[in-house]
């Protein structure tokens, strides 16, 4: 005879712990809404200091410094002075505002992950978002200035240069995604390796493929010069060696109680 009121396993962690699906959208909105908050907050902040107009002259930067003298940017569109800088400040708004956007999403999820997918999930959040600042840091202050020295070199004495403002803020925003996802490099090879997809001995043993990729990919997203697709192909390998290392340390530290006792059964027989 079933017992009708059966104990939860007490080996479960998460036994017990189940919310109704109402509390649940009520706590994804009251998320949400803290995310939009805090967005909200940094982007009054910004609209204040330094302003919209001057996050756009700290984003164009890189391009004013080379370009000849006497030479600016120009406006195409009657509303552009207004709406670029201001998606320049929610942009950036958006990115001061990321750690606490990604505290929430963590804190909506982390009641339903074990002790031992905490262990794998915070790391990779916190890795990720690091690695894509640091591609988003790389790119502005070191390949911008590069690029554009090279670019500005074969053009002819007879071209006045003067670029749209809505053309090189679509260009800044393609090539920061690029170079942020290509610093997501090792956390793709960590979460693949984890989940079984595929093993530290096949990632090794595609190396030579993953270096092909890696310069037909910089050469597809990047303009075409010499400059950005090595600047973009050359950290995407030395990466991926990187993810081949953290790897291996995350898959030794994230695995779940019941797969190493599985592991010790065979050693025990």
């Amino acid at each position: 005879m079933t017992d009708p009121n059966p104990k939860p396993d007490p080996e479960d962690e998460l036994a017990g712990t189940e919310q109704p699906f109402v509390a649940h959208l009520m706590e994804l909105r009251d998320r949400l809404i803290k995310s939009m908050v805090a967005i909200g907050l940094v982007a009054a902040v910004l609209a204040l200091y330094p302003g919209p107009g001057q996050l756009y002259d700290l984003l164009a930067a890189p391009l004013v410094a080379h370009l000849p003298q006497g030479s600016t940017m120009i406006a195409t569109s009657v509303i552009s002075p207004f709406m670029v800088p201001l998606k320049i400040m929610l942009m950036a708004a958006f990115l001061i505002a990321l750690p606490v956007v990604l505290y929430q999403v963590w804190a909506f999820v982390a009641p339903g992950l074990y002790s031992h997918e905490k262990r794998l999930v915070l790391p990779l959040v916190i890795s990720s978002t690091i690695l894509f600042f640091a591609g988003v840091a790389f790119c502005y202050f070191l390949v911008f200035g590069k690029v554009f020295s090279f670019i500005q070199g074969f053009a002819p004495k007879s071209i006045t240069a003067a670029p749209d403002i809505e053309a090189y803020l679509s260009f800044v925003l393609t090539m920061f995604l690029a170079f942020g996802l290509a610093f997501e490099v090792p956390i793709a090879v960590v979460v693949l390796v984890r989940i079984g997809v595929v093993t530290v001995q096949q990632l090794r043993s595609f190396r030579g493929y993953f270096i092909v990729m890696s310069f037909v990919v910089a050469a597809v997203v990047t303009p075409p010069d010499v400059v950005s697709q090595l600047a973009l192909a050359i950290p995407m390998c030395l990466l991926y060696e990187v993810g081949i290392w953290a790897a291996q340390l995350f898959v030794r530290h994230t695995k779940a109680p019941d797969a190493d006792a599985d592991e010790a059964k065979p050693a025990e027989s």
